[in-house]
């Protein structure tokens, strides 16, 4: 096959189906227009954070993802499916989870809450656990397996709750702010451990850390009621004070803390 025609044969190839399909999805709480006419697509293996203000519209646009709120107008797939079918292949990671101290719950009891659905009449297999042990090895916390959830650190917590997703064998990860109760030294482990998934995992991750967000994925999307897909490189300063209002600390591309007056590096 010559150079030409093997270009031919790739371009006739249809192109995979989209992971996440948002098309012109709109969506109001009552009177109030919260997302409006999100147009984008994400692909397999693909990562990007979704960064925006307070009450811009980010939770939304993950329950929206999620089945939990219906669009007022366009169409979702997740999968190629309804996003209330193809949720059960979504992992969602909350910021923290409400939980009473006192309760002896470990890790690993914690880490196989995303097998309930797997069980039969609720026992742990030893398959489940071997799968909850290698999602924990996965995070960094097989040593930490049998600790009580409620001694562990911020970021072993957020740790464990990837893991929880991880044991379901989740195809999509969807992370609501990761890194806001965790320390720095957490954060950078955090962000390696998310960089070695997302070979084989399609990542979205809410954050307000821009500097999280420019060190961990090459795209955004960008919402505040209208949703925009740019490469994290497109991020300018000016672009930023749009979507926020106000100055914000800048998107770093360098690893180096630049605040919205001191220029914009790459």
């Amino acid at each position: 096959m010559t150079e030409h025609e093997a270009r031919e044969s790739t371009a006739a190839q249809p192109r995979a189906k989209p992971v996440v399909c948002f098309d012109g999805v709109s969506f109001s709480y009552g009177h109030h227009r919260v997302v409006e006419d999100a147009d984008f697509d994400l692909y397999e293996g693909e990562s990007i954070c979704v960064v925006g203000p307070n009450g811009g519209g980010k939770s939304t646009l993950l329950k929206l993802m999620l089945g939990l709120l219906r669009p007022d107008r366009g169409r979702i797939e997740i999968f190629g499916e309804p996003p209330k079918t193809g949720r059960r292949l979504v992992g969602y990671v909350p910021q923290q989870i409400e939980f009473d101290p006192l309760f002896p719950v470990t890790a690993l009891d914690v880490a196989l809450m995303g097998r309930l659905g797997r069980r039969s009449l609720g026992f742990v297999s030893k398959g489940d656990r071997s799968a909850g042990m290698e999602a924990l090895a996965q995070m960094g916390l097989a040593d930490q397996a049998r600790q009580a959830f409620a001694s562990l650190s911020g970021g072993q917590r957020q740790g464990v709750l990837i893991a929880r997703a991880l044991v379901a064998d989740a195809k999509l990860l969807l992370l609501d702010e990761p890194t806001a109760h965790v320390d720095v030294a957490a954060e950078e482990r955090l962000m390696q451990q998310l960089s070695a998934l997302d070979s084989r995992l399609t990542l979205i991750t809410v954050s307000h850390d821009l500097a999280f967000v420019s060190r961990s994925v090459p795209k955004v999307v960008c919402v505040n009621r209208c949703v925009h897909l740019h490469p994290t490189a497109e991020l300018t300063e000016a672009r930023i004070r749009e979507l926020y209002g106000h100055e914000v600390r800048m998107v770093q591309h360098d690893h180096e803390h630049l605040d919205s007056h001191g220029g914009h590096h790459h």
